[in-house]
């Protein structure tokens, strides 16, 4: 009995141990070398692929025609960004192809406003993990956790805590889209490497009660952490990341909670390499689009009046260069702060407000003047030359205060700079409609041309991504290691002179998306030479050409070959 049970164990079929060829798969698995059926067939054979993917040879041309037909086939733009998000996440130089040749396009489906709404929808839609989540019960512990990427040379980092995403609010762990997709632009817009890119969520809670009832969120379930335990987290993130990828390391703030932006940004600007792109991108991009819309005017800074409908980081922020660029255009402070004023929640900000509120970075836009309640009424009485939303108040710019607007000046500035597209404070129609097209516009995010009048107008739309690639390209370029205001007034100034009469005439006060790519180069350009001027670079020696040196450093979206030379078949037998 027993020789019949051997003699039948040795009858039977033996399984084959599984042994995978790590090369090949994992080859096809990271999306930094994987470029899908454009494998030769040498590399295919050299590399263990050979077999693993159909036989067919797909150059990258082919393969952007075949994303874009895919596409193109989605019925909204959510499930675009979840077409995107999946190809970057298996392919990044395809990704980067597309990106970088479909920039109008593809720029609202991947960043603003497709973005928010991925936000809102984060849990649903997770596939992958991209970048690293941090939380607050791994204080003590944060280095362990940041030692976990298996990349050692990033470069920047994005992080957010989730509490203020766009103009929809906390949103927790769902806010790893915006690191995520602003590291996108970093290297989509200006050529910085996808694998010097690290995007962090430091999750310390939520208040979001809808969130913390949802059986899908994939944050941590509890109330929003805060005071020292939260500062302390902070204090050591910092350290952490300085520890584990040096002094020069770029940290980007990205969309924390007002009461955090700006202690935050003050507390760390000095000793670490880091700018809050809410206060200060958004500041740069709109004074650039204000400077701009002078050549139109034709007014100076100091023939304007500023009216900001909002008080919060990008308003602030925004008003805070723009005093430095008046005194620069030799105003005193005193002057250049009577230009600037603001409106609230609870009315226009003033000294001695009855309804109070004003504390903080407020206070020094408080105006010596009586109290008015509603914007509209604050438009008839100070007669702005410009108007600027950054509070997330949709339809705040209503008829009748652009209606005022156009009234009280030739060519008013109106900027709805709010975004989503949801929380606009006026759309590009309703503006060039309402002032009789003679407004200059420019919104946060995109709208279609407009004709009024017979005439057809491109809206300009004032957003951070003409900004914050060519300045953090600058800063790791040079090995900037303070990042000042000067340098985003200077980034202002630049990108100012970047818009062409041509682009005036067409109603734009910034230069086409389309071209965003060169502006990024130009800018980190300019800023290079800036930073060595002002003594800010500690790269040495410096570069003797500055642009070349620059492109040196960029992102090459076309494929490389992975066959060594000593691989490297003889012509004829090609």
């Amino acid at each position: 009995m027993a020789e019949k049970e051997a003699s039948a164990a040795r009858k039977e079929p033996i399984t084959p141990v599984a042994r995978p060829r790590v090369r090949g798969l994992d080859l096809l698995r990271d999306p930094l070398l994987n470029k899908g059926l454009a494998f030769t067939l040498e590399e295919r054979q050299i590399l263990g692929v050979h077999g693993l993917m159909p036989p067919a040879q797909l150059n990258q041309e082919q393969q952007v025609y075949a994303v874009m037909e895919n596409f193109h086939r989605w019925q909204n733009d959510l499930d675009r960004y979840i077409y995107l998000m999946a190809l970057q996440d298996r392919n990044e130089k395809l990704f980067y192809k597309v990106v970088s040749e479909n920039v109008e396009l593809m720029m609202p489906v991947i960043y603003t406003p497709t973005v928010g709404l991925a936000c809102l929808k984060y849990g649903l839609i997770y596939r992958k993990p991209r970048g690293l989540y941090i939380t607050i019960k791994d204080k003590g512990h944060v280095s362990d956790v940041l030692s976990n990427w298996v990349i050692d040379e990033v470069k920047a980092i994005v992080v957010t805590d989730g509490e203020r995403i766009l103009g929809l609010g906390d949103l927790g762990c769902y806010g790893m889209g915006i690191p995520v997709g602003k590291l996108s632009l970093y290297t989509g817009l200006a050529g910085i490497k996808p694998h010097q890119c690290l995007p962090i969520m430091l999750d310390v809670g939520t208040n979001n009660e809808t969130l913390l009832k949802d059986p899908l969120y994939i944050g941590l379930r509890q109330k929003r952490e805060s005071g020292p335990k939260y500062d302390e987290f902070i204090d050591e993130f910092m350290t952490a990341v300085v520890g584990r990828y040096g002094p020069s390391t770029l940290i980007q703030f990205e969309d924390f909670g007002n009461h955090n932006a700006f202690r935050l940004l003050e507390k760390y600007r000095r000793g670490y390499c880091t700018f809050n792109d809410d206060i200060q991108g958004t500041a740069a991009v709109a004074v650039a689009g204000i400077l701009a819309s002078l050549k139109i005017t034709k007014k100076s800074l100091r023939q304007n009046v500023f009216l900001f409908q909002g008080a919060g980081e990008a308003s602030i922020g925004i008003a805070k260069l723009l005093v430095m660029a008046m005194k620069e255009s030799r105003m005193s402070e005193a002057e250049a702060l009577g230009k600037i004023w603001m409106v609230d929640s609870r009315g226009l900000i003033v000294k001695n407000r009855p309804s109070g509120g004003v504390t903080g970075e407020k206070v020094m836009f408080a105006q010596d003047a009586k109290p008015i309640d509603k914007l509209g009424d604050v438009v008839k009485q100070i007669k702005p030359t410009a108007i600027i939303g950054a509070a997330a108040v949709p339809g705040a710019f209503n008829e009748q205060v652009l209606k005022d607007m156009a009234a009280n000046h030739e060519r008013p500035i109106i900027f709805a700079l709010s975004n989503p597209t949801s929380k606009a404070e006026c759309t590009a129609e309703q503006a060039y409609q309402h002032t009789e097209g003679r407004c200059v516009f420019a919104s946060g995010s995109p709208f279609k041309e407009v004709t009024y009048g017979g005439k057809k107008y491109s809206p300009g739309q004032g957003n951070n991504a003409y900004v914050f690639p060519g300045v953090a390209l600058a800063v790791i370029a040079s090995d900037i290691r303070v990042i000042t205001d000067e340098i985003f007034l200077e980034s202002a100034k630049l990108l100012a002179d970047m818009v062409t009469e041509e682009n005036l005439a067409e109603g734009r006060v910034y230069p086409p998306l389309s071209n965003i790519l060169e502006v990024s180069t130009k800018m980190a350009v300019r800023l290079l030479e800036f930073a060595y001027k002002n003594k800010d670079a500690h790269l040495h020696p410096e570069p003797a050409d500055k642009e070349a040196y620059i492109r040196s450093l960029q992102y090459n979206t076309d494929y490389d070959s992975f066959i060594p030379p000593m691989y490297s078949w003889p012509e004829s037998n090609m």
